[in-house]
């Protein structure tokens, strides 16, 4: 899977242009809010944010910027995963969940030792999952998949209980994002 494919699912995912007043993000297009396009330099109507913009914010904010194209050198399937969870739950979440399931995957520290669960991607980060991948194989990617799945269903919940709008979105959440 390359960026641009990672990309392109979740714009495919995401739409085009919302402004739902139940959602907290406010007015969207191909799933940039209007404060990641603030904060990106965009300040025009969100309804003409070009496509190109958005594909730029995708890769510089929630796929180099968290270290994710550095995940993808060890499994492109694990990177679209972290990506696409940092997109509705931010970088920090999406790396932390990965670092926890490491760390409880490990097998008490005798397949590598456990990352500081700090919600950065560094190198002793992609040394551990490197060495997780190394063990476990293919079917440790699965099963890694499945645990961030469980992970970002898990935090849809907690976010749909917190603020009853959000339950207008929970059965799209879990039908569209939350795939292995």
């Amino acid at each position: 899977m390359t960026i641009d494919e990672i990309i392109d699912n979740i714009i495919k995912v995401e739409g085009g242009y919302t402004n739902d007043p139940n959602d907290a993000g406010g007015a969207t297009r191909y799933g940039i809010t209007v404060a990641v396009a603030r904060r990106n330099g965009y300040n025009g109507d969100m309804r003409d944010l070009p496509m190109d913009f958005a594909r730029m914010v995708y890769l510089k904010q929630y796929y180099e910027g968290p270290h994710f194209d550095d995940v993808a050198k060890l499994s492109p399937r694990i990177a679209e995963e972290l990506t696409d969870t940092a997109v509705n739950m931010g970088v920090t979440t999406a790396a932390l969940f990965l670092q926890r399931w490491l760390n409880v995957m490990n097998m008490e520290k005798r397949f590598y030792p456990d990352v500081k669960a700090d919600g950065y991607i560094g190198q002793q980060t992609l040394a551990c999952l490197e060495a997780y991948l190394k063990k476990r194989g293919k079917e440790g990617e699965m099963v890694l998949l499945r645990a961030l799945n469980s992970s970002q269903g898990h935090r849809y919940l907690e976010i749909a209980e917190g603020r009853q709008a959000n339950e207008n979105y929970i059965f799209g959440w879990l039908l569209n994002r939350v795939v292995v």
